[in-house]
């Protein structure tokens, strides 16, 4: 039989071709294992812009504490409250997002607790209502919502110890117990972290920068609630070691140390 002029090599470019097809099609059931952790908040965990560094939201450093069994989706915004989160439609992409077996880390209270700035402010009653309905719109995906209160804000009293300055923290506290979820308290945790280091030691973690030093802020800047590169990393390993001590499954995810750096010591 007289074949048609090409069609020998055209069968050979099409069977390349499906088993091209073939290996991507058993790839790709792997890729889409990978859960995602998604990260809801305001700006003391956001990912922040080159302009503006060394200011560092927690959750920077803390994303690269996993290895490729989760992917990290950061959508915390500077100057949010759950309100104005859900409002503007952060909320909504996170829930539509959302897949069975992925986790949500939930924490806010700066903004919301901010009565002086109406375009945020949050009532306690609707505070409570909107970390509940994130709590159960994450449930009902069957996700893994953890909620943590805020962190601290730095600023001591006369006598060297860090104030309450989060009026809405035991708000989420009542929340956790209210609907039984994982629960973070990272208002105590890192209040009673900075407070050991005290006032002077305790300045080094957040944004504090003098005048005619860095190019972001020429005129300087003194911060007690915006965090730099390393109050963000710390914060970040604190939040690490208390899911480490709840055995919270993303434990599971965290990346393994290199051979080189397991012969590292601190001694």
């Amino acid at each position: 039989m007289n074949s048609v002029p090409g069609s020998d090599s055209r069968g050979k470019q099409l069977h390349s071709m499906k088993r091209i097809f073939f290996s991507l099609a058993l790839l790709l059931p792997l890729a889409a294992s990978a859960e995602t952790l998604y990260m809801a908040g305001d700006s003391t965990m956001s990912i922040k812009a080159d302009a503006d560094f060394p200011e560092t939201g927690w959750g920077m450093p803390f994303a690269l504490f996993f290895d490729e069994r989760i992917n990290v989706e950061n959508y915390a915004m500077n100057g949010r409250s759950t309100r104005t989160f859900i409002e503007e439609g952060h909320w909504g992409r996170i829930e539509k997002a959302l897949q069975a077996g992925d986790f949500v880390i939930i924490q806010f209270g700066h903004n919301d607790e901010s009565e002086h700035k109406k375009d945020r402010y949050t009532t306690p009653e609707q505070y409570k209502a909107n970390l509940a309905r994130f709590i159960g719109e994450v449930r009902a995906k069957g996700a893994f919502p953890l909620l943590m209160s805020p962190i601290t804000r730095r600023y001591f009293d006369e006598n060297g110890s860090i104030k309450h300055t989060h009026p809405y923290a035991p708000l989420s506290r009542e929340v956790a117990k209210e609907e039984k979820v994982d629960f973070i308290d990272m208002d105590a945790i890192t209040r009673d972290y900075f407070q050991q280091q005290g006032d002077e030691n305790s300045t080094l973690r957040f944004l504090h920068i003098k005048p005619a030093t860095h190019p972001n802020y020429p005129n300087g800047v003194r911060d007690d609630t915006h965090l730099n590169q390393l109050g963000a990393r710390e914060v970040a390993q604190l939040v690490l070691r208390e899911m480490k001590k709840m055995q919270h499954p993303l434990v599971e995810k965290v990346r393994e140390a290199t051979p080189k750096h397991l012969t590292f010591s601190y001694d």
